[in-house]
């Protein structure tokens, strides 16, 4: 009898216990749920062409400081009269001037890319374009810069990938590289 009552006792005692402990992780585990589920509903989701375009940042970043005893040295970055951004600065001003009517979300002049946003013309609101403009050189060369053009056209109330036309991202580089020209003749007048 006496046997009993004691794990009784026990059993009762492990049970408070057992209350006392979930009564402090439950709470706490619900916070931190609500905290992951709040903190990736916030995330933004990539496009596989925004995820190419990072993946080729990177790519453009390693390639124009390589460090640890390449080109740029120990660490990277070597002297160079465009040292202050990680691509050649003409090439960079003008892409940013030519693409100035479109939104951009995101510019990275280390890496040399600049993403835009998707923009529709007034003359046809049923079209919109996004760009993606990679700088790979840090001298003012023809093969410095690239343009990765992406269209999409509004069919039954929603946007549908459509082929873009063979010479528009050629079209962009070359206007690019005129700005770029331009701007690289008005600095040698000064």
């Amino acid at each position: 009898m006496c046997n009993c009552h004691q794990r009784q006792k026990r059993r009762k005692k492990w049970f408070e216990m057992k209350n006392k402990i979930y009564k402090k992780l439950v709470p706490r585990a619900i916070v931190f749920v609500l905290l992951v589920f709040g903190l990736t509903a916030c995330m933004k989701e990539w496009t596989p062409e925004e995820l190419e375009a990072q993946r080729r940042a990177e790519a453009a970043k390693q390639a124009a400081n390589p460090g640890l005893f390449g080109g740029g040295g120990l660490f990277g970055g070597g002297k160079s009269e465009e040292s202050s951004i990680g691509v050649n600065s003409f090439l960079w001003r003008a892409s940013l001037d030519i693409v100035s009517f479109m939104p951009v979300t995101s510019a990275d002049p280390f890496g040399g890319v600049i993403i835009t946003d998707w923009y529709s013309f007034p003359e046809a609101p049923s079209e919109r374009l996004k760009l993606i403009i990679y700088i790979l050189d840090r001298v003012l060369r023809a093969d410095g810069v690239r343009v990765a053009v992406f269209r999409q056209i509004l069919s039954n109330g929603m946007w549908r990938n459509a082929p873009v036309p063979e010479k528009k991202g050629a079209s962009i580089e070359n206007s690019i590289l005129t700005r770029a020209r331009q701007l690289r003749h008005e600095t040698l007048q000064q």
